[in-house]
């Protein structure tokens, strides 16, 4: 069975890692989540006072980062490292998100992530979600999804999802923190938030998540007969 690149695309808290996991899962392929790293990134930034606006101190710290997945066994999870240890709850955490994009626009920071991402996904079957995945990281994707939703259903989101860690955020504050982080991917420099001209837009503000992963289920299955109808016709 050939296997594809599904890449999914779209603003932050629209709900597409929630999807790309479930889509990965049920294809039976590795989900890797891009804004994880920037967020690994980011984190470590915070914790070692980089300087944004000194080039040679950036690149010195990226030689230093080092950032893994493992699934963590009672959560059924994919947990993010940083440089051995589990950070995944503190990269959710507003103080990573308030800085995130500030960081993701830096040129040195995208192309170490991007080269890294690339080599993940050398050998297809993989589900990956982000901002330019479909866009820079695999622009020869099979199949690719830009997904949003209406900003404020996307604070709501967020809101209740700091909620359920413990972290109360006045849904004001989370909006204007989405805003913020829309403008910065949208508007910078290197690899700008845009959809392909070859995505699937799709809003989900009004779909349930088991409506979004079974679209994306479906789009999957009918570019992967495709894949095996071109194989056969090339052998014929």
């Amino acid at each position: 069975m050939p296997k594809i690149i599904v890449a999914i695309d779209g603003y932050s808290s629209c709900g597409k890692s929630t999807t790309a996991k479930l889509v990965a899962k049920q294809l039976n392929y590795p989900y890797i989540d891009t804004g994880a790293m920037y967020r690994a990134v980011t984190l470590y930034f915070i914790q070692n006072h980089i300087s944004l606006t000194n080039p040679r101190e950036i690149e010195q710290a990226l030689s230093k980062v080092q950032i893994s997945f493992r699934r963590h066994p009672e959560l059924g999870r994919n947990d993010t490292y940083l440089n051995g240890l589990n950070v995944e709850d503190e990269i959710r955490k507003m103080y990573v998100s308030e800085r995130v994009s500030e960081v993701s626009a830096i040129a040195e920071v995208r192309h170490a992530l991007v080269a890294q991402q690339q080599r993940m996904g050398k050998t297809k079957g993989i589900v990956m979600d982000g901002r330019d995945i479909g866009t820079v990281v695999f622009p020869q994707a099979e199949l690719k999804i830009f997904m949003t939703a209406d900003p404020l259903i996307r604070a709501q989101r967020r809101q209740l999802e700091l909620m359920e860690k413990g972290d109360i955020v006045d849904l004001g504050v989370v909006l204007e923190n989405l805003r913020t982080r829309d403008h910065i991917d949208t508007n910078r420099a290197e690899s700008p938030l845009r959809q392909a001209e070859d995505a699937i837009y799709i809003d989900n503000s009004f779909m349930t998540l088991d409506e979004q992963v079974e679209l994306v289920v479906r789009l999957a299955d009918e570019q992967i007969g495709l894949s095996l109808r071109r194989r056969a016709a090339d052998k014929a």
